[in-house]
């Protein structure tokens, strides 16, 4: 679905499908590593997030950390997987 409604835009992006081989709290705890080493930090305001984050594995968690999770996805194919940051001009 995420690559069709990217194609409707119009723009040529690629789409890498992933498929969870560890659970949330697996993926987020190298990821939890890295913020720790001050190797990821946010350009902006994200509330939503960070209050996910906050609430990611207590027992005030209601729900699916969505946000967290696309995150952590994130972080992990640009940091851990080793593929690094590149920067791509789309238009």
């Amino acid at each position: 679905m995420v690559r069709e409604v990217i194609a409707m835009t119009g723009t040529r992006i690629p789409v890498r499908l992933v498929h969870a081989r560890l659970g949330k709290r697996g993926r987020a705890g190298p990821v939890a590593a890295l913020y720790q080493q001050g190797r990821v930090c946010h350009a902006g305001s994200f509330p939503i997030l960070e209050d996910q984050m906050c609430r990611f594995g207590t027992e005030e968690q209601a729900g699916s950390p969505d946000r967290v999770d696309a995150l952590v996805w994130a972080i992990w194919a640009l940091l851990i997987d080793g593929r690094g940051p590149r920067v791509r001009v789309v238009g």
